[in-house]
């Protein structure tokens, strides 16, 4: 019999953790080859992570919610065996003696320090980089599974004690009987972490409201996105009666012909895809000081979810569809992200972001880029509007079908000149578009 490690996944290239939703398996029990252990979630979509061998569960090394690092062994398969395998308990090492912490002239009991409380990879190799040892690590109270100390408490615990300098350890006595540990702490030292832990009151009338897991995830992601890129942002408007009037023309025919709707947003990718070979600085990722130009052509589309959270599936090789090949790729998509239907590969490998705030009534907005790419471009409502046109027998104003488009990018990268540029180009493309053109 071998042990085989089951690893989380990488599940994209700008995903780095992962958290665990629930274990389909305990330990002991059978499990087939790519048969589902456990479920994952990232900032982008939900996924089962399958077995890659037959055996048992031997050991499972973390607990629902913790956040765990792409590549990390996550759980231990015993191959070779069919039977439950029944783990003897650890025989009990003998209890320490309690730290206690002395603060001025007040002793306040910490956590007792068990020998056989579990730890992950993770924690120790933070506690371990930190210089923090196990009987200081023992007095910390964990808030995960059955009092587990997580990534989260962790790293609270070592800003903390960043913040209140260093700590006196005094050894512990020992006579006949064990005396406690003591943790002279000074006073002026502990009064910002005890005052943090005080409720915290609202004034008014006010209701309370936990973000759920994915809008964390999604709030984390856009404080990185800043945090990572430097954001400018350039606006256009664009004429697009043609393509209004185009596509009032022939969505009917479509859908009969097609059995799917024809929307705006195959039609603004279809821009972004010509642009983007005129300008392929535009799609690429920023590593280190290399620039990865991407050769594929990847767009990932803004979508709504039911719950408000948003969501980006990719179409893969955007350039290699025609007009319906990129409707059905848009709406499968989109309706496989309102039910909850998306895989893990549909959200990843994306090299340029459409959102398309227009669909919430907004005339523009200025997105946030969805790393590690350096772009993404938002286009708002159409609106008719009197604006000057330009004729062979002099100037007119009209009633005509406008558009604003703006584009957030990499300052790191993408300068004025070429957003500025790209961007007027996709409005030009959707300007010109042929109002005579066929199905």
């Amino acid at each position: 019999m071998a042990l085989v490690d089951l690893v989380m996944p990488k599940l994209g290239e700008s995903i780095m953790e992962a958290t665990i939703l629930k274990w389909h398996k305990q330990p002991g029990d059978t499990v087939a080859q790519d048969e589902t252990v456990l479920d994952i979630a990232t900032d982008k979509v939900d996924s089962e992570v399958p077995s890659t061998a037959a055996g048992v569960i031997d050991q499972i090394l973390y607990a629902v919610n913790d956040v765990v690092p792409i590549g990390t062994v996550i759980a231990k398969i015993r191959t070779g065996s069919t039977e439950g395998i029944t783990t003897a308990a650890p025989a009990p090492a003998p209890s320490t003696p309690a730290p206690v912490a002395v603060v001025g002239n007040t002793t306040i009991a910490t956590p007792s320090a068990t020998t056989g409380r579990f730890y992950s990879p993770l924690v120790l190799n933070i506690a371990t980089s930190e210089g923090i040892g196990l009987a200081e690590l023992e007095t910390l109270a964990g808030t995960g599974n059955e009092g587990r100390v997580t990534k989260k408490d962790i790293l609270e615990y070592v800003s903390l004690r960043k913040q209140q300098g260093s700590v006196t350890h005094a050894p512990a006595v020992v006579s006949k009987a064990p005396t406690p540990q003591e943790v002279v702490i000074p006073l002026a030292k502990i009064e910002p972490a005890a005052s943090a832990n005080l409720p915290v009151s609202y004034g008014g009338n006010v209701e309370i409201i936990e973000m759920d897991r994915m809008r964390k995830l999604i709030a984390d992601h856009m404080v990185r996105s800043k945090q990572t890129s430097p954001h400018v942002t350039s606006f256009t408007e664009a004429d697009v009666t043609n393509l209004v009037l185009w596509r009032d023309r022939v969505k009917k025919e479509f859908e009969k012909r097609e059995s799917t709707k024809i929307t705006y947003t195959p039609l603004f990718i279809e821009a972004i895809v010509r642009c983007i070979k005129k300008f392929p600085l535009i799609n690429c990722s920023l590593d280190g000081t290399n620039i990865i130009v991407k050769k594929d052509i990847n767009i990932g589309m803004a979508t709504a979810l039911p719950s408000g959270n948003l969501i980006v599936p990719v179409i893969k090789n955007a350039d290699q569809y025609n007009m319906v090949g990129l409707a059905k790729q848009v709406n499968n998509l989109a309706d496989a992200a309102r039910h909850g239907k998306l895989k893990a590969d549909d959200t990843q490998g994306g090299t340029f972001t459409l959102t398309n705030v227009g669909t919430f009534g907004s005339l523009m907005g200025t997105p946030i880029i969805n790393q590690p790419q350096v772009a993404v471009l938002a286009v708002g409502a159409i609106k008719k509007r009197p604006v000057v046109v330009e004729t062979p027998a002099g100037d007119s104003i009209a009633i005509r079908h406008m558009m604003y488009l703006s584009m957030s990018y990499d300052h790191r990268i993408v300068d004025g000149s070429l957003g500025a540029t790209f961007l007027t180009a996709v409005a030009k493309e959707l300007e010109s578009f042929d109002p005579e053109r066929q199905l």
